[in-house]
């Protein structure tokens, strides 16, 4: 497979696939930082940081990151950088619906919660 686009996207997408949101965070901003007005990596890198809120037990915060995401990911429906971007609205939606209708919990009860997870792959031919 031909590398199209920077070596942390591709990392970003196996991290995120492992569940280590802090790291997916870590790794998009390295790219976004050089390419502030690309709203569709800022909409990943949210999406990440709203899933490592959530399991912090920041649920306002999840809140805040997940609509935040949804709204600059929008602009890239339906395929974006090889990626269903329908696929990741359509999560973070189910994300939004899971998240409890309070501002924050224990550490310990975000990691009872069922919680949407979703494996990111690229439509590649």
């Amino acid at each position: 497979m031909s590398k199209k686009y920077p070596d942390q996207y591709y990392l970003f997408l196996q991290k995120f696939n492992d569940g280590e949101y802090y790291e997916c965070h870590d790794l998009l901003e390295e790219i976004w930082m050089e390419e502030k007005t690309n709203k569709f990596l800022q909409g990943l890198l949210q999406m990440a940081v709203g899933l490592y809120h959530f399991e912090c037990g920041n649920i306002k915060g999840a809140r805040w990151m997940f609509g935040n995401a949804r709204k600059y990911l929008s602009r890239y429906v339906p395929v974006c950088w090889d990626l269903d971007v329908e696929r990741v609205i359509a999560y973070l939606d189910a994300c939004l619906a899971a998240l409890p209708e309070v501002d924050s919990i224990p550490y310990e009860r975000a990691a009872e919660i069922p919680f949407p997870r979703m494996r990111l792959q690229l439509m590649e031919a």
